[in-house]
């Protein structure tokens, strides 16, 4: 496909509307529609009945939790697909078979394929989004590439969520906390019950360690679907300690499950949370149908080993930070997608115990429609009393930062400064940086995108 037409394609898939670039959404069967979602695969061969998957929800982790399920399922020899969103530079990223992104060629000829449908369906009066368009051609080229197991990330919610059309061998659900509050509800419950939503008559659920009103939920939904809960923390138990192997720095993780042991993995990627992520991944590849009989320590250890998943508390060393220049040399960023209370506190955490006493700058930005006091007050309260550069990204939901650092003085927040685009933050993130600082960027898969765009 020629350049002009694959960029005329990618025109007319964005020309759909897109929720995740607007502040207010009606959330609700007729905005997040299973029967418009279940018509437009079945438009396209049903792709999604060819699919055996694993079906990754929650409010944090579920990216990185499906990032390491397909991890292991290379290592044990399985063509696995991934899809996950945002993406963070490229909208190719959300769709993967192996290690490689969907090719330029294969996505515009997808979005060729599918257009004659989306166009019935608009003609119609039932409009496809954007999101269910792109999960059609996900699950199309799945099944046209024949892979073995798609690892599927939830968009939004779980219930109404586009993904849910899947059986899938297992589903998993991560930590639950706020997040999303407009549409899945301003309660740990509700939003529970959104994400419990995919949760299938005697398909097994994996669930990372829940706040007890969580958990309630999810307990009752596999209770009323006839599904076998498997809850990390109880069914399967962990040890874990900061680590680094061959310069990159991550956890060392012991992991017991009802069917195995895996001791001693390396995994790197930063904090706890991960170690919680790795756990429930390790557990979902021993009840998917395509893994279970592949799966030894060593093939574990060695797909952990090769895990990555950019924008986690991804560190980029000083001398790939081009252009940006501290008092003594060109300091280090770590690059954290932390959107929520929730999230900013385990990013606290880690930083605490992988950069123990080392100096920090913030670099913030966030979207207008999260819960923005409950990070500001993470940022106030554990941050080290680091100075902190507000400011935003190009998404349109983006919040100003003026009302960013407004609200961080009243939470008692010090040392806050404002730049009005991210490359003036990074700017100012470095001039205030020490010679052994650490410029934590925060808030925002956005923001991380548009630095790692940069850097």
């Amino acid at each position: 496909m020629a350049p002009d037409d694959y960029q005329a394609a990618l025109d007319y898939l964005f020309s759909a509307t897109d929720y995740e670039k607007m502040r207010r959404v009606r959330y609700n069967a007729d905005t997040f529609s299973l029967d418009r979602m279940r018509r437009l695969v079945e438009m396209l061969g049903s792709p999604d009945r060819r699919l055996r998957s694993v079906h990754v929800a929650g409010t944090k982790g579920k990216g990185s939790t499906a990032a390491i399920v397909q991890t292991i399922a290379l290592e044990c020899g399985v063509k696995a697909g991934l899809y996950t969103s945002p993406h963070l530079v490229d909208v190719r990223e959300r769709i993967r078979i192996g290690r490689e992104d969907i090719s330029p060629q294969d996505l515009g000829r997808l979005i060729e394929a599918a257009r004659p449908h989306v166009e019935r369906l608009r003609q119609e009066g039932d409009a496809a989004t954007f999101f269910e368009i792109f999960t059609a051609i996900a699950m199309a080229r799945f099944a046209e590439a024949g892979v073995d197991l798609a690892v599927v990330e939830v968009g939004l919610g779980g219930r109404l969520d586009a993904t849910n059309v899947l059986r899938p061998d297992v589903s998993v659900i991560t930590a639950i906390s706020l997040d999303h509050v407009e549409q899945l509800g301003g309660t740990i419950p509700s939003i529970a019950r959104e994400k419990a939503g995919i949760v299938k008559p005697g398909v097994a659920v994996v669930s990372q360690p829940q706040v007890p009103e969580a958990l309630a939920v999810i307990e009752h939904a596999c209770r009323e679907a006839g599904a076998p809960l498997v809850l990390v923390g109880r069914d399967v138990t962990y040890e874990w300690s900061p680590a680094s192997e061959g310069g990159r720095l991550g956890v060392c993780l012991s992991v017991r499950t009802p069917a195995g042991e895996y001791k001693n993995l390396f995994v790197p990627l930063m904090g706890e949370h991960q170690a919680i992520n790795a756990s429930a991944a390790i557990a979902a590849a021993e009840r998917s149908g395509p893994l279970a009989g592949r799966l030894t320590p060593e093939r574990v250890r060695e797909a952990l080993r090769n895990v990555w998943w950019p924008g986690r508390m991804e560190l980029l060393p000083g001398a790939k930070a081009r252009g940006l220049r501290a008092t003594g040399g060109t300091p280090d960023i770590l690059l954290d997608g932390a959107h929520n209370r929730a999230s900013m506190e385990r990013l606290a955490e880690a930083l605490a115990r992988h950069f123990p006493g080392r100096p920090l700058v913030v670099v913030f930005a966030s979207a207008a429609d999260k819960d923005i006091d409950g990070m500001l007050a993470v940022l106030a309260e554990r941050m080290r009393g680091a100075p902190v550069v507000f400011t935003r990204t190009a998404n349109p939901r983006a919040a100003a930062p003026a009302d960013l650092a407004s609200g961080f003085a009243a939470l008692g927040g010090q040392g806050a400064e404002t730049a009005a685009d991210v490359s003036a933050a990074l700017g100012r993130a470095a001039a205030l940086s020490a010679p052994n600082g650490l410029i934590v960027a925060c808030g925002s898969l956005y923001l991380v995108g548009e630095i790692k765009m940069k850097v």
